[in-house]
């Protein structure tokens, strides 16, 4: 794992952020293996830190579903299986159901995409999508994790509740989690991976809910279709 060198301007809040980064880039990337048990200790050796921040940033990952913690023991990746990932997807699509339907029936939360600032950050959503897009084309899985969390992370921030996009971030971060497992055991994904982001965008400033709803629904079966593909093999 990358090293994060130590400096004394650096507070202890950063460097707890600093090591959750990166083992969430561990974990995301299938360095960390499901099931695989470390402690304090040895990442902080690894890292060349103190216990406290690294214990910090591990009890963060443990709360967002990243990590799993051993009582006496230390920390482990979890092993999801392939109902979990159907679970996972279901979760994520009530959450982005109701997100469209609240864009639907008109209410307060979508900000209007004729705003300024809101075209800025449509413009910077879409940007995501088709960086997300060209790395499903190529079958590069770290980028695509990247940003499709970015652009989900962006996209959900757009309906002005903080909350619901959090929890949608979470969501989506465990299913990469799941998914990484079975999709890191390919040399070759490409056109395997999902890359309609952009049409996504498209029907949002369109308000076509029907459209993105059907877009999600093509996604979710995609992706669970090719997991189940793979944990079969």
């Amino acid at each position: 794992m990358p090293g994060i060198s130590g400096n004394s301007a650096v507070t202890r809040s950063t460097l707890r952020q600093q090591i959750a980064d990166a083992l969430r880039d561990e974990v995301l990337a299938g360095r960390l293996q499901p099931g695989q048990e470390f402690t304090v200790k040895e990442i902080a050796d690894q890292y060349g830190v103190s216990a406290t921040p690294v214990r910090e940033a591990l009890v963060d990952l443990s709360a967002q579903g990243l990590l799993e913690a051993d009582q006496h023991r230390g920390f482990h990746v979890p092993e999801y299986s392939l109902d979990d990932y159907r679970g996972l997807v279901e979760a994520r699509s009530l959450v982005t159901d109701g997100m469209f339907q609240a864009l639907g029936e008109g209410h307060r939360g979508f900000r209007d995409p004729d705003d300024p600032r809101t075209s800025a950050a449509l413009t910077g959503v879409r940007r995501r999508g088709e960086e997300a897009q060209r790395a499903a084309t190529a079958g590069d899985l770290t980028v695509l994790i990247g940003y499709d969390l970015r652009f989900w992370r962006e996209l959900s921030g757009l309906f002005g509740n903080p909350y619901l996009s959090d929890f949608l971030h979470r969501l989506r971060v465990q299913s990469w989690v799941c998914a990484v497992q079975h999709l890191r055991r390919l040399t070759d994904l490409r056109g395997r991976l999902w890359a309609g982001h952009t049409e996504l965008v498209d029907a949002l400033v369109r308000r076509d809910t029907d459209a993105a709803r059907s877009i999600i629904a093509a996604y979710n079966a995609h992706s669970v279709a090719l997991i189940e593909r793979l944990a079969g093999s």
